[in-house]
This record gives C-alpha cells, sequence and structure tokens, in this order.
C-alpha cells in the first residue's frame, strides 16, 4: 500500500534566524519548531507559550492553528506515522510483521520523545489507524482468532517501544557523559566486572553480554522470540481446530 512519506525532521528543524520568523505560519512549520525544542528540552518542557516564543508569535496566533497542546502531540504522532512504510503485503504474515517493526523501530528513533508522544495520544488519525488496521489484516489473515488479534498486535507495539525507550535512555545517558555508545558500554561492563565475585559471579560473568551495544541483533532476537510464540500459538489453534473438525 502506497503511503504519503514525510520528510524525516533534520538538526536544522525548526527557525533559524530571521527568515524563519518570517515563514508563515502553518502546520509543517509548528511542527518543526516543536521537533527541534524536543531535542533541546525534552517533552517535558513543551508548553504553548514557549513554542509562541519561539515561532515568534503571540499566544493567540499558535491557537488560531493548533487548538491545545494535546492537539500538537496528536500532530507529531500522526507525522511519525506516516513515516513508516508499510510492509509488501505479498510475503508472509511473519515477514510482514518482522518489517514491519523494523520500520517502527526506525521511526521512532528519528524523532526526540517518540514513545512518550505515542503513548500519551490516542490513535484517531488516518496515519495511525492505518498501521492498527495493516496489523490486524495481517495478523486475522495469517488465521489468528479474532478476539486474540487486537492482544497480539499490543504486544508486538510494546515490545517496540520499550526497547526504543531503552535505546533512547543509554543513547542519552552516553550524550550526558560526552561518550560514544562503544565507551559507554564499556565502561558499564566495567562497573559490572569489579563486583563481588562471590555475590555476583553470573553478572560478572555476563557482563560483556548485559552491555552490548549490538542493539541490531538483540533487537532481532527478540522480535524472532515474539514471534515465535505468536507462530506456537497459531499452530496450536490450527491443531485444535482441526481436532474439533474430526
Amino acid at each position: 500500500m502506497a503511503r504519503r512519506r514525510v520528510r524525516p525532521p533534520t538538526s536544522e528543524s525548526g527557525p533559524v534566524g530571521n527568515d524563519a520568523l518570517h515563514t508563515p505560519l502553518d502546520r509543517t512549520r509548528i511542527e518543526n519548531v516543536v521537533l527541534g525544542m524536543l531535542r533541546d528540552g525534552g517533552l517535558d518542557s513543551l508548553s504553548m507559550r514557549k513554542i509562541a516564543d519561539v515561532l515568534g508569535v503571540k499566544a493567540p496566533a499558535l491557537y488560531y492553528h493548533v487548538k491545545d497542546k494535546e492537539q500538537l502531540l496528536h500532530w507529531l504522532a500522526e507525522r511519525i506515522s506516516v513515516d513508516i512504510p508499510m510492509p509488501d503485503e505479498s510475503r508472509s504474515w511473519r515477514e510482514q510483521l518482522k518489517e514491519w517493526a523494523g520500520h517502527f523501530r526506525l521511526a521512532l528513533r528519528r524523532y526526540p520523545d517518540a514513545v512518550p508522544i505515542m503513548n500519551a495520544t490516542f490513535a484517531a488519525s488516518p496515519g495511525r489507524l492505518a498501521h492498527i488496521e495493516f496489523l490486524y489484516r495481517t495478523l486475522i489473515k495469517a488465521g489468528f482468532a479474532g478476539a486474540q488479534t487486537p492482544w497480539l498486535a499490543s504486544m508486538l507495539k510494546s515490545y517496540i517501544y520499550g526497547y526504543v525507550e531503552e535505546e533512547s535512555r543509554l543513547l542519552s545517558q552516553a550524550k550526558e557523559a560526552a561518550l560514544s555508545q562503544n565507551e559507554h558500554g564499556r565502561r558499564q561492563q566495567e562497573k559490572f566486572e569489579s563486583l563481588s565475585q562471590e555475590r555476583y559471579p553470573y553478572l560478572i560473568g555476563l557482563a560483556k553480554y548485559t552491555t552490548s551495544v549490538d542493539w541490531d541483533s538483540e533487537f532481532d532476537f527478540g522480535l524472532s522470540v515474539l514471534l515465535d510464540g505468536f507462530e506456537a500459538r497459531l499452530s496450536k489453534q490450527s491443531a485444535a481446530s482441526q481436532a474439533h473438525r474430526e
């Protein structure tokens, strides 16, 4: 299914110099400015007054375009959603879900505070609804029971949210310490290895794996374990259905 693509925000998102102050106020400009503010101060630092100040407008001008912070977060959630490509639906259900999960993870990583934004908003916009429809359609066509389909879709989404949040936390720690991702991992490994051998032999022995920054492989492994569970459930369901018919 073809999806409209929105150019991902860059480090230049938001007003730059006097030219930006004279750019007509519209949804795209507001979103770009807010994304820049999120990179600098995070979601908790946002307020409509601060956004108006950065835009160089009075608050009433901003409220003319966006009702409140909640609506603004819905805008951002939709922007993230339309930046997630849909998988090739000619592939198997498992391949489709794996591809979709990878795209979803990358999109969340491109936007600051993406997971809190998605969690703070209800899925009601076309882009978000299209992804839910895709998940439900894929799972139903695979043969999963209708009542279980929303649960399975939620499990998949929760795994991705949790993983990206952990990635973001570790990247933030490394940035605050002015360390590279690899160096931060090595320092965490050294902390584990300095623990008492008598009390924490397994923590010490597995320290290099605990602090590994091979996040792509870890994500793929966890996703495979989850999908293995889906597949086992589907096989069990199919066997039970066949036994009932016999």
